[in-house]
């Protein structure tokens, strides 16, 4: 380790080394022993699974919630999100933390831009105490504001802005077929279809007769009962058939239950626990904006009352900066009004008397609060947001601002922030904004651990504690902790050549475009009749300011678009709500748009996002890239599973067979403790393994499947040596910065940017054909400089194969090297959408008509 506490720090801020952390082992953390100051900006870096969240989150923010919960009452605890216990010796000095983190999944669409921030309670009492009211109308409680209340909500939709029902023609689209032919759509496919049709003979209700020619009160019966009645059957038998064997006194062949097919659609969708067949039964609901309150969620005597004309849903539509706006605008008018002692009898803009003096005090301090507590969320960019926004809709690097500029205003001291990324998704323009924000956290005597690979924040650093030298087994190392301008003597450092400019990637000169793709008309959220020609056989990146449009045009117009031309039927990148939230959700503004040019050259559109591989644990990195197939393989054909008859699904902790019994494949079992908060344990029978004994017995190179799924990918790929189709996949997981992942890794472990790398992965290990278009949505997100290097180089490699690949870009490093930028804004939400500038990174560069112009600039040494 080099470098000290006592180093001298180059900024003029004081730093007074604080926090003492030894012998910290969590993860891949080799005993690490640290020094770091308290009231400074410390930044955490290093590559891609070095351990700079081990250490930031897993130990330091670990300990300092472990320290605070144990004063919390058990009962209290059980509520709270728990870090869990750090494997370290000793941590002296650290203070209370406040972890924000990038958010991944689990957002309900009930929440908003306005309930994370909290804005929305101020908001809600502005208008209690300080709208404007009709004649006669008792003055309303905050809460009856609220579209979560019972108090605020619309009785008709119950805060959710639509009614649903289930309407016959989406249950039965054809009502030529008959109810065997399987007419009602909305009922299950499998055998409970089949039951629900023998109960209906049993009934007596013919199913062999075309939908159409029954009786209305037969179907309506079928539909809308709600009945359950419980009959024997005999299976599978016309109406006639039944009745035979019924006078024949034959045995039925089971007894079954009917269920009305709307019954079946509303009771599905409210209590299945499969994701999926919840998303199924919902495309049999119809969703109609509620008549009562036209979508607004509110009761009408809460959207009777406004401030400047507008009502509070109204109000929570507006854009943050033109929000803002009209509070200094309202604010101003007041404290006028006050001044010149305007009676009651006056009149405002609404048309109503002049608020009296006391209405008129509470609106300027209400209205002075609601703007200050606005300004920080406008500084980090994010002023093109609304109060109403819902937060499936919103990326993690914006739900994670919202709550950095939620904490600026809560007037904290001596507290330590642990952010994770904070420049994720932020154009430069925005990073420097940014850091004005940390800076003042810091100002109000707090201190900042930041995970962070932005080289602009950690040249901003008063401290940098860099991770390394490697990632996974290699890592887990302090390298360098220190003021910055000490890591230029730590010549096995990664991060030093970046952080002082002689590494980076190479620049080359533009590849000709081999045609040309042309979007017209396209509509898509902020993006209003745009035109955007896109070069083929090139590395194009788009970039813009947050909000500016860019995943808009990249994630979802440009491959559904092309996808309809190619007959591909690509979906639009969108936010995939589960549960209730299927209904809640805003709907995205309809695609429009056409596609001209010649696409002669592109026959596959691969959309490679953030989403996750999968949504629990028993999807991992090896069963999504296929490598596990194989692996499998090799296990089955080892002379002892011969032997005893084992095939590879016997491999498998998905399946029984050769899984433990006792956690299912899961590794561990959870313990209810009560009032405490329930624990998952080891599994007592496998130990973590997954497997039966029996199948861990069976050795492959003298490892267990176990022990393989436990490997990383770089020590894989050593131990699969020569076997090809093996060592294809773990090749490609290395090439996107991905060795440092374990086979066996939890899809629901890793981030957004993760998982893009895994797909990427999956993609790259196919033989190239040079006739796809490939759409990337910030793929070097969350990645050290030299990762996003090595990943920029297989992108190229792409290309070279005769492949066009897309992505949406915020680093200008990156920027700098593609064939041909776009640039969208020029400002975010309805100041976006447009675009300000097209060419080479150097055109780009040159013309300065855009806010990446500068930064572009600099990137290319200009």
């Amino acid at each position: 380790m080099t470098s000290s506490a006592s180093s001298v720090p180059t900024s003029s801020h004081v730093i007074q080394p604080d926090v003492r952390v030894r012998g910290a082992r969590e993860h891949n953390l080799r005993n690490v022993d640290l020094t770091v100051p308290r009231d400074a900006l410390v930044v955490f870096t290093g590559v891609s699974g070095s351990g700079k969240s081990s250490l930031a989150f897993g130990t330091l923010y670990a300990e300092s919630q472990r320290r605070y919960l144990e004063s919390v009452a058990p009962y209290a605890r059980r509520l709270i999100d728990q870090a869990g216990v750090p494997d370290v010796d000793s941590i002296t000095g650290m203070p209370p933390a406040v972890a924000l983190q990038q958010q991944r999944g689990g957002r309900s669409a009930r929440s908003s831009v306005g309930s994370i921030t909290t804005v929305s309670s101020l908001v809600r009492m502005l208008f209690s105490r300080a709208g404007h009211y009709p004649v006669d109308q008792p003055m309303l409680l905050a809460e009856e504001f609220s579209t979560n209340t019972v108090e605020g909500a619309c009785p008709e939709c119950h805060g959710i802005g639509r009614v649903f029902d289930v309407p016959e023609e989406k249950m039965v689209p054809d009502p030529t077929l008959t109810i065997r032919e399987r007419a009602i759509d909305s009922w299950p496919k499998a055998w409970h279809g089949h039951q629900l049709r023998d109960v209906l003979v049993a009934l007596g209700y013919d199913v062999d007769v075309p939908w159409k020619d029954l009786p209305r009160e037969h179907r309506d019966w079928i539909l809308y009962t709600e009945e359950t009645p419980h009959m024997p059957v005999h299976s599978r038998l016309t109406l006639a058939e039944a009745k035979e064997a019924i006078a024949a006194g034959a045995e039925p062949t089971y007894s079954g239950t009917f269920v009305g097919a709307r019954k079946y659609v509303l009771d599905t969708f409210a209590n299945t626990k499969s994701a999926g067949m919840k998303r199924r039964v919902a495309e049999f609901l119809s969703v109609e904006t509620c008549p009562v309150c036209h979508g607004k969620k509110l009761k009408p005597e809460a959207l009777s009352v406004t401030i400047a004309g507008r009502d509070i849903a109204e109000f929570s539509a507006l854009p943050l900066h033109e929000l803002t706006t009209l509070l200094e605008t309202e604010v101003a008018a007041a404290k006028a009004g006050m001044e010149a002692g305007e009676g009651s009898d006056a009149h405002d803009s609404d048309g109503g008397a002049h608020p009296s003096a006391e209405k008129s005090a509470a609106f300027v301090r209400l209205g002075e609060g609601l703007v200050e507590r606005l300004r920080p969320i406008r500084d980090l960019g994010l002023g093109y947001l609304s109060l109403g926004r819902t937060t499936p809709t919103l990326s993690g690097g914006e739900l994670q601002r919202l709550r950095l500029a939620t904490q600026l205003t809560s007037d904290l001291f001596g507290v330590v922030y642990v952010l994770d990324e904070p420049s994720a998704g932020l154009h430069p323009q925005d990073v420097d904004a940014l850091m004005g924000i940390l800076d003042g956290l810091k100002a109000r005597g707090n201190s900042l651990f930041v995970v962070e690979h932005s080289v602009d924040i950690m040249r901003h650093a008063d401290w940098l504690v860099d991770i390394g030298p490697g990632a996974g087994e290699r890592g887990g190392e302090v390298l360098f902790s220190g003021p910055t301008a000490g890591l230029a003597e730590v010549e096995e450092s990664v991060t030093r050549g970046y952080v002082f400019g002689d590494r980076g990637l190479e620049p080359h000169p533009p590849r000709e475009p081999q045609g040309r793709l042309r979007l017209e008309g396209i509509r898509r959220n902020n993006i209003a009749d745009a035109t955007v020609e896109v070069p083929l056989g090139v590395l194009t990146a788009v970039t813009g300011v947050s909000g500016s449009g860019k995943s808009s045009l990249v994630s979802q117009a440009l491959p559904v678009l092309v996808g309809d031309r190619l007959g591909a039927g690509t979906e639009a990148s969108e936010p995939e709500p589960e549960g209730d939230d299927l209904l809640l959700v805003d709907e995205s503004e309809e695609l429009a748009g056409t596609v001209t040019g010649d696409l002669t050259g592109i026959r596959r559109v691969v959309s490679i996002d953030q989403k996750p591989i999968g949504r629990t644990p028993r999807s991992n990195v090896a069963t999504y890239t296929g490598l596990f197939d194989h692996v499998r393989r090799r296990f089955a054909e080892t002379p002892e599973a011969r032997e005893r008859g084992y095939k590879p699904g016997r491999f498998s902790f998905n399946v029984s067979g050769g899984r433990c019994p006792t956690c299912e494949g899961e590794g561990s079992v959870m313990v209810e403790l009560l009032f405490l908060p329930s624990v998952y344990t080891e599994c007592p029978d496998c130990h973590g393994t997954r497997f039966q004994s029996s199948t861990l017995e069976v050795l492959w190179r003298g490892r267990n499947i176990a022990e393989i799924l436990a490997m990383s990918v770089e020590e894989a790929h050593e131990f699969f040596t020569g076997e090809f189709d093996i060592i294809r996949s773990l090749t490609a997981l290395i090439d996107v910065g991905l060795g440092y992942l374990r086979l066996g890794q939890p899809a629901t472990e890793l981030s957004g940017g993760e998982a893009q790398r895994v797909k990427l992965a999956s993609e790259l290990q196919r033989s190239q054909r040079g006739d796809t278009l490939y759409v990337l949505d910030e793929p070097t997100s969350g990645l050290h400089c030299a990762d996003a290097d090595r990943l920029v180089a297989h992108l190229q490699s792409l290309v070279d194969a005769g492949n066009t690949v897309v992505m949406v870009e915020l680093d200008m490093r990156v920027v700098a090297v593609a064939d041909h930028v776009i640039e969208l804004g020029p400002g975010a939400g309805r100041a976006g959408g447009q675009v300000v500038a097209t060419g080479s990174p150097a055109e780009v560069a040159a013309t300065g008509a855009g806010p990446s112009a500068t930064y572009l600039a600099a990137a290319l040494g200009q």
